[in-house]
């Protein structure tokens, strides 16, 4: 059969390509179409040859078939546009299609079918069908710019990671001949050259041995998440915490009490450090009365709920996001040592596990910090939390 249309399409019009053997029927369709509010360049095919042929040819927006021709089956056209990678909605168009096959159509990716007793229908059901596949390309579009930004970020935190181990790492043999250096002056000269020289050498003294404490934090952040996880029982690392903050507990007066707690999926060293963090933070900032510090777990659906809360100096709710933020101190050092790094790297390895941290602030009276844990292994898409405000100071550091 020769094509209805053999004039190449106009801007704006419908492009169809029509498998159909009969003539009337392709003429119906047609004038359907333009009735329904159309403009459109239809070629007719009945053959297999045909439609492989037209389709680079005519570039077709809409396939329309029928159900029912001599030499093939209009859903033979769809094993066609799979085998050439072409999303292009096919319609059937048959004199008589029960139900059952109807549904069988449109499940092996037919997109709808019209009987040719119902043709007025024709034009919404092209009408919809150019809707989906707009929707659906818009749908891969956001999908592929989405893995796109995935990677591209997952490439970035691997970068930053890499560039704090590997800077920290290098600038580590330096510093210590500089504190080497520093120290021997002190110990050689001091009181040996004026009052001004003792205090300058003190000073290079005390910046060699803070640097030396802030690339050691630096290397503990960038080593989050690149060790294995499994099954922790929390209370053996609990235990193991308490043992290594016992001097500063006995030099405290603390009172640190716990209770059962539960198995989690982590890291065991790096679940043990977000205990170590939290408790050691709530014995440096104390009050005037001996640290009371209670650790606490709760079942709360797929993640265990935990608490830590103390009767320290507290924390102003407005800073209640800004403590995790890494360097970020709210203390001058002469009042509290530290680098400001600790509650950073609690919260990557706490998010890092598919898991949230956070804190309930209240000056004067406390504090209470909470983060959950999942109970058995998350889902991959779970295991990495929002990384920005870390990265934006690992780029500030870089620059």
């Amino acid at each position: 059969m020769d094509p209805t249309n053999d004039l190449a399409p106009q801007p704006g019009q419908l492009r169809v390509l029509h498998v159909e053997d009969n003539q009337l029927d392709a003429e119906l369709v047609a004038r359907a179409l333009r009735k329904g509010g159309f403009s459109v360049s239809i070629v007719v095919v009945q053959a297999e040859a045909e439609f492989e042929r037209q389709l680079p040819l005519h570039r077709p927006d809409v396939v329309i078939a029928d159900y029912n021709l001599p030499q093939w089956r209009g859903m033979d056209a769809l094993d066609v546009l799979r085998r050439e990678g072409l999303e292009i909605p096919l319609i059937l168009v048959s004199g008589a299609l029960g139900d059952i096959t109807a549904v069988e159509c449109i499940k092996r990716g037919a997109t709808d079918y019209v009987l040719k007793d119902g043709l007025a229908r024709l034009p919404e059901a092209v009408r919809r069908a150019l809707q989906e596949k707009r929707l659906l390309r818009l749908r891969q579009q956001a999908e592929e710019d989405l893995a796109r930004k995935v990677e591209e970020l997952a490439r970035s935190n691997a970068d930053l990671e890499q560039f704090a181990y590997v800077a920290s790492h290098d600038l580590q043999e330096p510093l210590r001949m500089v504190a080497a250096y520093t120290q021997l002056l002190a110990e050689r000269y001091r009181g040996k050259l004026d009052e001004n020289a003792d205090k300058f050498i003190g000073y290079a003294s005390e910046g060699a041995v803070r640097m030396q404490s802030l690339i050691q934090d630096l290397l503990a952040l960038s080593r989050v998440g690149r060790n294995g996880s499994g099954r922790v029982d929390c209370n053996a690392a609990m235990e193991e915490v308490l043992m290594t903050l016992g001097p500063a507990i006995q030099e405290s007066g603390a009172v640190v009490t716990h209770a059962a707690l539960p198995e989690v999926w982590a890291n065991r060293s790096q679940m043990a450090q977000v205990f170590q963090n939290l408790i050691g933070n709530a014995i440096k900032f104390r009050g005037k009365e001996p640290p009371v510090i209670s650790v606490q777990a709760e079942k709360a659906g797929q993640h265990w709920l935990f608490s830590v809360s103390d009767n320290g100096i507290g924390i102003a709710p407005e800073y209640a996001e800004n403590i995790f933020v890494v360097f970020q101190r709210l203390h001058a050092r002469t009042e509290y040592p530290g680098n400001g790094i600790g509650l950073a790297i609690c919260k990557k390895i706490v998010e890092r596990n598919g898991g949230k941290i956070w804190v309930e602030a209240q000056t004067g009276h406390g504090s209470v910090f909470k983060f959950t844990m999942p109970c058995d292994r998350p889902p991959e898409k779970e295991l990495c939390g929002d990384e920005n405000k870390d990265i934006k100071s690992l780029q500030e550091l870089r620059t």
